[in-house]
C-alpha cells in the first residue's frame, strides 16, 4: 500500500517556531493482498471482542499461533544468517509449521493456553499505556519499558490462571479491540502505531500524535470496554470453558431426568408368602390313634368314653385354632 503522508508540516516564516499542523489527506492506492488480510483481522477482531469467550478454543489457539509466529519473525530478524540462507517459501513454512504446533499446544492444553493468553493480555495493556505515557514523558532508559512490560504480563498470567473467565474474556476483548485498532490505522493510512511501539524500545524521540492518531488509539479502551461488558452480560453468560456446556442445558436436563425419573413406575417389592399355619389336627397324637383302633374293636368302654370325650376336646380345639401339641398322654379316669 502506498501511503502519503498525512502530517502537513506548515512553517508559517523565518523568526516564528515551526508549527506542526495534522491535516489528514488521505491520498491512499491500496493493494490486493495487504487489504484482503487487513479485512479478514478487522472482522477476527470484531468477532474476538463481542464473542470471543464462546470461541474459546480458537482463541486458545490463536494465543500460541500468533506468540510462536512474533518469536520466527523475531528469530530471522536477528539472525540475518537464516534469512539469506533460506529462500522466503522455506521461511514462510518453517514459521507457519511451528506456528501451527504451538497453537495446537495451547489449544489442547488449557492451562498453557490460559497462561500464554495472560501474558499477551499484560503486554498489550502495557504497551498500550507506554504508548501514551510516551507522549509526555521520556522512557528512558530502556529497561524502564522491559520492566514494566514484563511485571505486567506475569501479573496478568497469574490473575488469568486464577479467574479464568474474567480474564479469557478481558483478554478476548482487549485482543479484538487492538486488533481492530490497527486495521482501522492501516486503512487510514497512517499506521503509527507499531511505529511509535518500535521507537519506545529503541530509545527514539517519539512523534507527536494529531488528533486522528489519538482519536484510532481511542478505539482500544472503548470496544474492549464495550466487549467485556457484552460478553459478560449477554453472549458468555452461564457458559463455562472446562465443560464445554451450557449450565442452562445441564439444568434443563437435570431436569428432564427428574421429571423421567418421577414417572417411571417404581418395581414393586417382591413379597414373602405368606407363612404356612399349623393347626393341632396336623399331626395326631399316637395316643389318638390307639383310642380310636380301641373304639372300632369294641374293647375297653370306659376309655372309649373318655377317648370320645377326649375327641370332642380335640375337635374343639381345631376349630378354635388352638396350637396346642398332641403328644402328651391322654387322661385315663376310673369309674
Amino acid at each position: 500500500m502506498a501511503l502519503t503522508s498525512l502530517y502537513v508540516t506548515e512553517e508559517p516564516g523565518a523568526g516564528l517556531s515551526e508549527v506542526d499542523i495534522c491535516t489528514p489527506e488521505i491520498n491512499i492506492k491500496y493493494e490486493v493482498i495487504p487489504s484482503i488480510v487487513c479485512s479478514v483481522c478487522l472482522s477476527f477482531g470484531l468477532i474476538y471482542c463481542f464473542f470471543g469467550y464462546r470461541c474459546f478454543r480458537m482463541a486458545m489457539f490463536f494465543s500460541g499461533f500468533l506468540l510462536s509466529s512474533v518469536a520466527v519473525l523475531l528469530l530471522y530478524h536477528k539472525e540475518p544468517v537464516l534469512s539469506t540462507h533460506l529462500e522466503t517459501e522455506t521461511k514462510a513454512g518453517i514459521g507457519l509449521g511451528v506456528a501451527v504446533l504451538c497453537g495446537l499446544v495451547t489449544m489442547l492444553i488449557t492451562t498453557v493456553g490460559l497462561l500464554i493468553s495472560g501474558l499477551q493480555l499484560g503486554s498489550l495493556l502495557s504497551l498500550s499505556i507506554l504508548v501514551v505515557i510516551g507522549q509526555f514523558h521520556s522512557l528512558t532508559p530502556v529497561w524502564v519499558p522491559l520492566s514494566v512490560v514484563l511485571a505486567a504480563s506475569m501479573a496478568a498470567a497469574v490473575f488469568t490462571l486464577q479467574w479464568q473467565k474474567l480474564f479469557s474474556i478481558i483478554y478476548t476483548s482487549v485482543f479484538g479491540a487492538t486488533a481492530v485498532m490497527l486495521c482501522v490505522d492501516y486503512l487510514v493510512g497512517a499506521f503509527v502505531l507499531p511505529d511509535q511501539v518500535y521507537d519506545i524500545f529503541s530509545q527514539v524521540a517519539q512523534r507527536p500524535f494529531c488528533w486522528f492518531d489519538w482519536a484510532i488509539t481511542g478505539i482500544c479502551p472503548v470496544l474492549s470496554l464495550s466487549g467485556v461488558l457484552v460478553q459478560w452480560w449477554f453472549t458468555a453468560k452461564e457458559m463455562s470453558h472446562t465443560g464445554g456446556e451450557f449450565n442452562s442445558q445441564k439444568k434443563h436436563t437435570k431436569k428432564h431426568t427428574y421429571r423421567e425419573s418421577r414417572r417411571r413406575p417404581q418395581p414393586h417389592r417382591r413379597r414373602r408368602p405368606p407363612p404356612l399355619k399349623r393347626y393341632t389336627g396336623d399331626v395326631l397324637a399316637p395316643s389318638y390313634l390307639q383310642s380310636l383302633q380301641e373304639r372300632q374293636m369294641g374293647t375297653g368302654s370306659s376309655k372309649s368314653s373318655v377317648s370320645t370325650i377326649t375327641h370332642t376336646l380335640i375337635d374343639f380345639d381345631f376349630e378354635t385354632g388352638s396350637m396346642v401339641p398332641l403328644t402328651t398322654a391322654s387322661p385315663v379316669f376310673t369309674v
